[in-house]
């Protein structure tokens, strides 16, 4: 069986439902390596921001 790199994204936690067809259509020719830097990558983010975010505010 190929691999299928959105799947490994979603199961990964990644939103791809949330990305457009052209985003989901360039994530899709990840290699399995790609995909596992990317994981790591989201992972390590993940970690080092707390755990609750503010939003910024632009009033004109």
């Amino acid at each position: 069986m190929s691999f299928d790199a959105i799947t490994a994204l979603s199961d990964a936690g990644q939103p791809v439902e949330l990305l457009t067809v052209r985003q989901r259509e360039a994530l899709a020719t990840l290699t399995e390596q790609e995909v596992a830097v990317l994981v790591d990558v989201q992972r390590r983010l993940h970690d080092a921001s707390p755990d609750v975010e503010g939003q910024e505010l632009k009033l004109l």
